[in-house]
This record gives structure tokens, C-alpha cells and sequence, in this order.
């Protein structure tokens, strides 16, 4: 005869921030290059760019275009980002405001306007 094992399992609720809940120390940037890169893999597909169009536009080997579409970031700086979507005629308007309540430091994000 065999005993049952009964296994429990927990699931914890996260944060909303990935990068914070893995324990990465630079979570609020790593935060905000996925959403600059976000943006610009929407420009890009919504100007039907292809990644040799990309490189050529941005003056970066193609190889960085993949890796920015696979959100491979690690060689992109925010800074960079910022003027990649400025390459692609957008504007980018930052915004300095007080800090968002029950947090302990304060929010980096990325709006989009239409």
C-alpha cells in the first residue's frame, strides 16, 4: 500500500515590477529600458521597418536591431533609447513630479501619446 504524499504549493503575489521581485539592483532602469524598447519595437512595426532599415537609420549593425526586438538590452542605455524614438520622429518629453505615495523611491515609466 502507498502513502499519499500531499504536496502544498504557495504562490506569493508580486510586486509589478519583475526586475525588483528577481532582486535586481537596477531593476527601476532595466524597468524603464523594456519600455523604451516597447516603444520603439511599435514605431518600427507600425513604420514597417525592416532591421536593415533599423541599422541603417539608427547607424547600429543589424545584429543590435535583433537583439533590441528580442529586448536583449543589455548594450542599450536609456539614453540611447531616448534617442532612437527621437530618430523616429517622436518627441520625448521628460517630467519631474513629486513621488508616488507608498513607494520608497520613486517611479521611472514611459507614456506614450497618441
Amino acid at each position: 500500500m502507498r502513502c499519499a504524499i500531499e504536496k502544498i504549493e504557495t504562490v506569493e503575489a508580486g510586486s509589478g515590477d519583475v526586475f525588483a521581485d528577481l532582486g535586481f539592483q537596477d531593476a527601476g532602469e532595466r524597468k524603464l529600458r523594456v519600455q523604451l524598447a516597447m516603444r520603439i519595437n511599435e514605431l518600427l512595426r507600425d513604420r514597417k521597418l525592416t532591421q536593415a532599415k533599423a541599422s541603417a537609420l539608427f547607424g547600429i549593425p543589424q545584429p543590435h536591431i535583433s537583439d533590441l526586438k528580442h529586448y536583449k538590452l543589455n548594450r542599450f542605455s536609456p539614453e540611447r533609447l531616448i534617442h532612437f524614438i527621437t530618430m523616429l520622429d517622436k518627441d520625448v518629453e521628460i517630467i519631474i513630479r513629486p513621488k508616488a505615495k507608498g513607494h520608497e523611491t520613486g517611479l521611472l515609466s514611459v507614456l506614450a501619446a497618441a
